[in-house]
């Protein structure tokens, strides 16, 4: 079965880099696509859809912003199974500071480079990044993000808008995620002392995880 993994905010497959599945699974990144002005996250993955093949059965995984963007693809397409990890489900949970950004269109008067501009160990705090390799992914994947990208994607998050929860979908956080952070929610798998970047530290636990999900008929019948 083809799995296409999303990548958080202007990340890419890097960040999937440990993911190992089992041999059933056939492991596919799917590409961000050119955004256009003032284009919702919901119609942008409308146009994201196309990139996947609907003719054989398939599941999602997305990360983060890529979780967002999955939610939206599981609500037209008709995934075997949809997996959000470090993300948010339902846009009334993302942590009030950035619902109220959202209402107020702060992001509108932040230039675009200065989005990638902050401090280094600011970076490493939020996303929980210890080890030096973490450290230098995630510094490497920040400095090859388009900035104006990264302005429209973080533009669409805070104006998110979804009350839907898609069939056959599980959500998978982090205790210690301090980017997409609720007690709101009680996510149907929670990775103790998991942060936002989990799905790189955590790749074992992670792994075994998704090819269950995807894998075990008990499980997703129950859905």
């Amino acid at each position: 079965m083809n799995v296409y993994f999303i990548s958080g905010l202007g990340a890419d497959k890097r960040i999937f880099s440990k993911i190992k599945l089992d041999n059933k699974l056939n492991i596919i990144h799917l590409n961000w696509i050119a955004f256009h002005k003032n284009e919702s996250l919901k119609n942008y993955a409308e146009r994201l859809s196309k990139s996947i093949d609907q003719s054989k059965p398939f599941s999602l995984v997305g990360v983060s912003f890529g979780g967002m963007i999955a939610v939206e693809l599981a609500k037209l397409l008709e995934p075997k199974v949809t997996i959000i990890i470090s993300s948010t489900l339902l846009s009334k949970h993302l942590p009030f500071i950035y619902r109220l950004a959202g209402k107020l269109g702060l992001i509108k008067i932040v230039p675009a480079n200065i989005l990638k501009s902050s401090n280094s160990i600011i970076q490493n705090y939020f996303f929980g990044t210890k080890l030096k390799e973490e450290r230098e992914l995630l510094k490497n994947i920040i400095e090859d993000t388009d900035a104006h990208f990264l302005k429209w994607a973080i533009g669409s998050i805070l104006s998110w808008k979804n009350n839907t929860k898609p069939k056959k979908l599980f959500q998978i956080h982090g205790t210690n995620d301090k980017i997409l952070y609720t007690n709101k929610v009680e996510p149907d798998f929670s990775i103790k002392g998991g942060t936002h970047f989990m799905v790189y530290q955590k790749a074992n636990e992670i792994s075994a995880l998704i090819s269950k999900l995807i894998l075990d008929e008990k499980i997703t019948t129950l859905r």
